[in-house]
């Protein structure tokens, strides 16, 4: 059986490069036909796929026959959807889709580092993928050098003949600060390396590519798919790039096999429908709760407040109308105060103790002893992430001044502020 993807435009014109990227009007530009006219594209609910001649069988494996698929580690119809429809969003030619953000950014680093090989990147990464480069890439002789990716004398003053990669975050897990990417593309640039950038806390908000990254990088399990219910990473990048890491001689997605699940492919895709409308409101809500949090006297990280030391380089880079986001960070003093505030929250049903982020409730956790916990305690003091810190993943609130007074009435209960 054969399914038709149809990729057009609503006004049948061909789509012209302007300064005001919209990457919600992209997605909504997909418009795709299931097996019997279902708005829904068909599930591709097998391993392996049938050819009609041997010879066009040894074609796929040769990487020459363009439309067929061959088996579902390599890719299939419904992860090709829901790839076509994140590169559409990241304004990228193709993506590849994987069962983990960390399958995603492993696979990636590894298809540009070998042996002797060198990466250059942001101190305050997410957990995983710093125990990923300091614990586990030297053992295939790979080295990295952990910089302030906001000093970018820093970042260039790191690279050394070997390096192949600039990686960071757009928006740091968990400190929240701002990679200058159109800054780090130049520098990238300068080097001849590659400049991966982990987009995963700004879908939407920030469009890396279009800033100068070469591959952009997420964990769908968050933002993306918004309930919390699978995981999921993809690749955005050049066709050349996916048409490598799917090689079945030597592509590093192939070779580790990181394969996302068609059923869950499908899900996601269906969830990136509303990713805008759920987009505008985390940011919407998360301004509000960070500027009265910071009103309070409280020690209050946002990009979308003037106190955040990367404020204008946000704005510089974002796409206006999804706002700044829907993370911020309080320091609350010491880890006690923190759990304390985390599990009264909890019990009044403002949100979950949990990790991950995304979600339609506020999720919240100490980052320094939940999803920081790989980087060693003096590193952690050094990059500033103290005890007291808590990350809130902001929810999808209807009436948000109602959460906050929620948790400041919390926050008196703990000790944390005066009433």
């Amino acid at each position: 059986m054969f399914f038709i993807l149809f990729l057009f435009n609503i006004d049948g014109k061909q789509k012209l490069n302007t300064m005001k990227f919209k990457p919600a009007n992209n997605i909504q530009d997909l418009q795709y036909f299931g097996e019997f006219g279902g708005v829904n594209p068909s599930i591709s609910d097998s391993a392996t796929y049938t050819f009609l001649t041997a010879n066009k069988m040894l074609d796929a494996f040769e990487g020459k026959a363009e439309g067929c698929h061959l088996y579902s580690r390599h890719t299939s119809p419904s992860n090709q959807y829901l790839g076509e429809a994140l590169a559409a969003m990241e304004n990228t030619q193709t993506a590849n889709v994987a069962g983990s953000g960390m399958g995603a950014i492993t696979t990636t680093l590894l298809h540009f580092c070998g042996a002797g090989d060198h990466i250059v990147s942001s101190r305050t990464v997410y957990g995983g993928t710093y125990a990923f480069l300091k614990n586990f890439a030297p053992r295939f002789n790979v080295t990295t050098s952990f910089v302030n990716i906001t000093k970018l004398k820093d970042v260039e003053a790191a690279i050394t003949k070997d390096t192949k990669v600039i990686y960071c975050e757009a928006v740091s897990n968990p400190l929240l600060e701002v990679a200058d990417i159109r800054g780090l593309a130049e520098i990238a640039k300068k080097h001849n390396l590659k400049l991966l950038v982990d987009n995963t806390f700004s879908p939407m908000i920030i469009s890396p590519k279009k800033l100068g990254a070469d591959v952009v990088l997420h964990s769908l399990t968050k933002f993306i798919n918004g309930t919390n219910d699978t995981m999921g990473g993809v690749v955005c990048g050049s066709q050349e790039l996916i048409d490598s890491m799917r090689s079945v001689i030597d592509g590093s997605a192939m070779l580790l096999g990181p394969s996302m699940d068609s059923f869950r492919a499908a899900s996601i895709l269906k969830n990136m429908r509303t990713l805008h409308i759920r987009i505008k409101q985390h940011s919407k809500n998360a301004l509000y709760l960070a500027k009265h949090f910071e009103k309070l006297g409280l020690k209050t990280v946002y990009p979308g407040l003037a106190s955040h030391p990367s404020h204008q380089i946000f704005k510089s880079m974002m796409n206006p109308e999804y706002g700044f986001g829907g993370l911020l960070t309080l320091d609350v003093g010491s880890l006690s105060k923190a759990n304390a505030l985390m599990e009264l929250m909890q019990n009044k049903n403002l949100g979950y103790l949990a990790v991950s982020l995304g979600f339609y409730k506020t999720l919240f956790s100490a980052p320094g002893t939940s999803t920081s916990s790989e980087i060693p305690d003096e590193e952690q003091k050094e990059m500033g992430l103290t005890d007291g810190i808590i990350r809130f993943s902001i929810g999808l609130d209807n009436d948000i001044e109602r959460t906050f007074n929620s948790m400041k009435d919390c926050m008196v209960s703990v000790g944390i502020i005066n009433k």
